[in-house]
Protein backbone atom coordinates (compact mmCIF):
# COMPACT_ATOMS: atom_id res chain seq x y z
CA UNK A 1 0.00 0.00 0.00
CA UNK A 2 1.05 3.58 -0.63
CA UNK A 3 -0.01 6.62 1.38
CA UNK A 4 0.32 10.14 0.02
CA UNK A 5 1.35 12.39 2.86
CA UNK A 6 3.07 15.51 4.10
CA UNK A 7 4.65 15.62 7.56
CA UNK A 8 2.80 18.92 8.10
CA UNK A 9 -0.64 17.41 7.40
CA UNK A 10 -2.65 16.61 10.54
CA UNK A 11 -4.88 14.33 8.46
CA UNK A 12 -1.93 12.28 7.25
CA UNK A 13 -0.55 12.24 10.78
CA UNK A 14 -3.79 10.67 11.99
CA UNK A 15 -3.36 7.77 9.56
CA UNK A 16 0.30 7.39 10.45
CA UNK A 17 -0.47 7.15 14.19
CA UNK A 18 -3.25 4.66 13.52
CA UNK A 19 -1.02 2.52 11.29
CA UNK A 20 1.66 2.37 13.98
CA UNK A 21 -0.84 1.51 16.71
CA UNK A 22 -2.42 -1.20 14.54
CA UNK A 23 0.93 -2.76 13.68
CA UNK A 24 0.57 -2.00 9.97
CA UNK A 25 3.14 0.74 9.50
CA UNK A 26 5.63 -1.59 7.77
CA UNK A 27 3.04 -2.46 5.12
CA UNK A 28 2.70 1.15 3.97
CA UNK A 29 4.99 3.06 1.64
CA UNK A 30 4.83 6.79 2.33
CA UNK A 31 4.83 8.99 -0.76
CA UNK A 32 5.70 12.65 -0.03
CA UNK A 33 3.13 14.83 -1.77
CA UNK A 34 2.67 18.60 -1.94
CA UNK A 35 -0.74 20.19 -2.42
CA UNK A 36 -1.18 23.96 -2.20
CA UNK A 37 -4.38 25.92 -2.89
CA UNK A 38 -4.09 27.80 -6.15
CA UNK A 39 -1.22 25.67 -7.43
CA UNK A 40 -1.85 22.97 -9.99
CA UNK A 41 -0.83 19.37 -9.35
CA UNK A 42 -2.18 17.55 -12.36
CA UNK A 43 -0.65 14.19 -11.47
CA UNK A 44 -2.21 14.17 -8.02
CA UNK A 45 -5.53 15.45 -9.36
CA UNK A 46 -5.70 12.26 -11.42
CA UNK A 47 -5.57 10.27 -8.17
CA UNK A 48 -8.13 12.46 -6.37
CA UNK A 49 -9.91 15.44 -7.94
CA UNK A 50 -10.31 16.84 -4.41
CA UNK A 51 -6.51 17.22 -4.23
CA UNK A 52 -6.47 16.47 -0.50
CA UNK A 53 -4.11 14.51 1.72
CA UNK A 54 -3.91 11.69 2.48
CA UNK A 55 -4.92 9.03 -0.04
CA UNK A 56 -4.29 5.31 0.38
CA UNK A 57 -3.48 3.48 -2.85
CA UNK A 58 -3.95 -0.25 -2.56
CA UNK A 59 -1.74 -2.80 -4.27
CA UNK A 60 -4.48 -3.46 -6.86
CA UNK A 61 -4.65 0.24 -7.72
CA UNK A 62 -7.85 1.02 -5.83
CA UNK A 63 -7.86 4.38 -4.06
CA UNK A 64 -9.27 5.03 -0.59
CA UNK A 65 -10.01 8.68 0.19
CA UNK A 66 -10.39 10.55 3.49
CA UNK A 67 -8.31 10.00 6.61
CA UNK A 68 -11.19 8.51 8.59
CA UNK A 69 -12.10 6.04 5.86
CA UNK A 70 -8.44 5.05 5.55
CA UNK A 71 -8.20 4.42 9.31
CA UNK A 72 -11.44 2.43 9.15
CA UNK A 73 -9.93 0.31 6.36
CA UNK A 74 -6.73 -0.24 8.34
CA UNK A 75 -8.71 -1.09 11.47
CA UNK A 76 -10.62 -3.76 9.56
CA UNK A 77 -7.37 -5.03 8.07
CA UNK A 78 -6.02 -5.43 11.61
CA UNK A 79 -9.03 -7.47 12.72
CA UNK A 80 -11.64 -4.79 13.36
CA UNK A 81 -12.89 -2.99 16.43
CA UNK A 82 -9.48 -1.83 17.62
CA UNK A 83 -9.79 1.92 17.02
CA UNK A 84 -13.41 2.15 15.84
CA UNK A 85 -16.24 0.19 17.54
CA UNK A 86 -17.77 -2.38 15.24
CA UNK A 87 -21.41 -1.68 16.12
CA UNK A 88 -23.84 -0.30 18.64
CA UNK A 89 -24.27 3.13 20.23
CA UNK A 90 -20.55 3.55 20.91
CA UNK A 91 -19.76 3.28 17.20
CA UNK A 92 -22.03 6.21 16.41
CA UNK A 93 -20.70 8.28 19.29
CA UNK A 94 -17.15 7.72 18.07
CA UNK A 95 -18.06 8.53 14.47
CA UNK A 96 -19.90 11.70 15.54
CA UNK A 97 -17.05 12.88 17.78
CA UNK A 98 -14.60 12.23 14.99
CA UNK A 99 -16.72 14.22 12.54
CA UNK A 100 -16.53 17.17 14.93
CA UNK A 101 -12.75 16.87 15.13
CA UNK A 102 -12.49 16.58 11.35
CA UNK A 103 -14.52 19.77 11.01
CA UNK A 104 -12.31 21.52 13.56
CA UNK A 105 -9.22 20.64 11.55
CA UNK A 106 -10.89 21.81 8.36
CA UNK A 107 -11.67 25.17 9.99
CA UNK A 108 -8.12 25.53 11.35
CA UNK A 109 -6.71 24.79 7.91
CA UNK A 110 -8.96 27.44 6.37
CA UNK A 111 -7.74 29.96 8.96
CA UNK A 112 -4.19 29.09 7.99
CA UNK A 113 -4.90 29.56 4.28
CA UNK A 114 -6.74 32.83 4.88
CA UNK A 115 -3.77 34.28 6.76
CA UNK A 116 -0.90 32.89 4.71
CA UNK A 117 -2.20 32.61 1.16
CA UNK A 118 -4.86 35.24 0.60
CA UNK A 119 -3.35 38.58 -0.49
CA UNK A 120 -3.24 41.43 2.01
CA UNK A 121 -6.32 43.61 1.69
CA UNK A 122 -8.46 40.69 0.56
CA UNK A 123 -8.44 38.76 3.83
CA UNK A 124 -11.86 38.27 5.43
CA UNK A 125 -11.28 38.56 9.17
CA UNK A 126 -14.89 37.91 10.22
CA UNK A 127 -14.91 34.68 8.22
CA UNK A 128 -11.57 33.63 9.68
CA UNK A 129 -12.69 34.46 13.23
CA UNK A 130 -15.83 32.40 12.74
CA UNK A 131 -13.84 29.35 11.68
CA UNK A 132 -11.42 29.75 14.56
CA UNK A 133 -14.32 29.98 16.99
CA UNK A 134 -15.60 26.64 15.67
CA UNK A 135 -12.28 24.99 16.42
CA UNK A 136 -11.93 26.73 19.79
CA UNK A 137 -15.47 25.78 20.86
CA UNK A 138 -14.79 22.21 19.80
CA UNK A 139 -11.76 22.14 22.09
CA UNK A 140 -13.96 23.34 24.93
CA UNK A 141 -16.38 20.50 24.31
CA UNK A 142 -13.67 17.84 24.46
CA UNK A 143 -12.09 19.48 27.50
CA UNK A 144 -15.36 18.72 29.28
CA UNK A 145 -15.44 15.05 28.19
CA UNK A 146 -13.25 13.25 30.76
CA UNK A 147 -14.61 9.86 29.64
CA UNK A 148 -13.33 10.48 26.10
CA UNK A 149 -9.93 11.65 27.34
CA UNK A 150 -9.37 8.71 29.71
CA UNK A 151 -10.68 5.68 27.82
CA UNK A 152 -8.51 3.21 25.85
CA UNK A 153 -7.01 4.54 22.63
CA UNK A 154 -9.42 5.05 19.74
CA UNK A 155 -9.77 7.15 16.59
CA UNK A 156 -11.27 10.07 18.54
CA UNK A 157 -8.24 10.34 20.80
CA UNK A 158 -5.92 10.09 17.82
CA UNK A 159 -7.81 12.82 15.95
CA UNK A 160 -7.91 15.05 19.03
CA UNK A 161 -4.15 14.64 19.41
CA UNK A 162 -3.75 15.76 15.79
CA UNK A 163 -5.96 18.81 16.40
CA UNK A 164 -3.88 19.87 19.39
CA UNK A 165 -0.63 19.15 17.58
CA UNK A 166 -1.77 21.26 14.64
CA UNK A 167 -2.70 24.08 17.03
CA UNK A 168 0.87 23.97 18.37
CA UNK A 169 2.30 23.80 14.86
CA UNK A 170 0.37 26.59 13.15
CA UNK A 171 -1.17 28.61 16.01
CA UNK A 172 1.51 28.41 18.67
CA UNK A 173 0.29 31.48 20.57
CA UNK A 174 -3.40 30.57 20.71
CA UNK A 175 -3.20 29.56 24.38
CA UNK A 176 -5.16 26.33 24.28
CA UNK A 177 -3.17 24.78 27.14
CA UNK A 178 -4.10 27.53 29.60
CA UNK A 179 -7.70 27.59 28.42
CA UNK A 180 -8.17 23.82 28.49
CA UNK A 181 -6.13 22.12 31.23
CA UNK A 182 -7.81 18.75 30.71
CA UNK A 183 -6.72 18.75 27.08
CA UNK A 184 -3.22 19.76 28.15
CA UNK A 185 -2.98 16.78 30.52
CA UNK A 186 -4.41 14.47 27.85
CA UNK A 187 -1.92 15.69 25.26
CA UNK A 188 1.02 15.18 27.60
CA UNK A 189 -0.10 11.58 28.19
CA UNK A 190 -0.46 11.00 24.48
CA UNK A 191 3.07 12.30 23.87
CA UNK A 192 4.26 9.30 25.85
CA UNK A 193 3.15 7.06 22.98
CA UNK A 194 5.90 6.44 20.39
CA UNK A 195 3.36 6.75 17.56
CA UNK A 196 2.48 10.27 18.67
CA UNK A 197 6.02 11.41 19.33
CA UNK A 198 7.49 10.12 16.06
CA UNK A 199 4.72 11.74 14.00
CA UNK A 200 5.05 15.26 15.41
CA UNK A 201 4.97 17.85 12.61
CA UNK A 202 8.20 19.67 11.79
CA UNK A 203 9.05 22.88 13.55
CA UNK A 204 7.03 25.75 12.10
Amino acid sequence: MKLTFSPASPFARKVRIAAIELGLIDKIEFVPTTVVPGQANEDYSKITPMKKLPVLILDNGDVILDSYVIVEYLDELAGGGKLIPLSGPERWKVKSDHSLLQGMLDSMLLCRYEKMLRPQGLQWQVWSDDHWKRAWSGMARFNDKPDVLARPLDIVQIALTCVLGYADFRFADCGWRNAYPNLDAFHERMLGRPSVKVSLPPKA
